[in-house]
């Protein structure tokens, strides 16, 4: 951390870094609707590819935002659900999108 920028500055820009990231914000968007199995999550992330997909979800398992449970079936599934955190992707999303109809509401006068 730079001597001068405060601890929010730093949580700030690991958010950011996070949401920059090419599909994470997809994702966590997707996932908002409840747990879905890795073959789901492609199908619904459009473009996305497998590798690419594997390792943002490995990403976002390490971020806490996401859990990754392998389900005793036959063959054996594998779902990921958000945590806490990662729901609170969606009050990221409300606020952006408020502070965006502010910005379009300025742009029409």
């Amino acid at each position: 951390m730079h001597p001068s920028e405060s601890a929010e500055c730093t949580r700030f820009r690991l958010a950011i870094d996070l949401l920059a990231k090419p599909w994470s914000g997809q994702i966590l968007w997707i996932l908002q609707g409840g747990p879905l199995r890795f073959n789901e999550l492609a199908t619904q992330v459009e473009g996305i590819g497998e590798k690419v997909l594997s390792a943002r979800l490995k990403e976002l398992e390490c971020q806490g935002l996401l859990v990754r449970r392998v389900l005793p079936t036959t063959p054996v599934r594998v779902e990921y659900e958000l945590t806490e955190a990662g729901r609170g992707f969606r009050t990221v999303v409300e606020a952006v999108t408020r502070w965006g109809e502010q910005i379009h509401a300025c742009r029409q006068d």
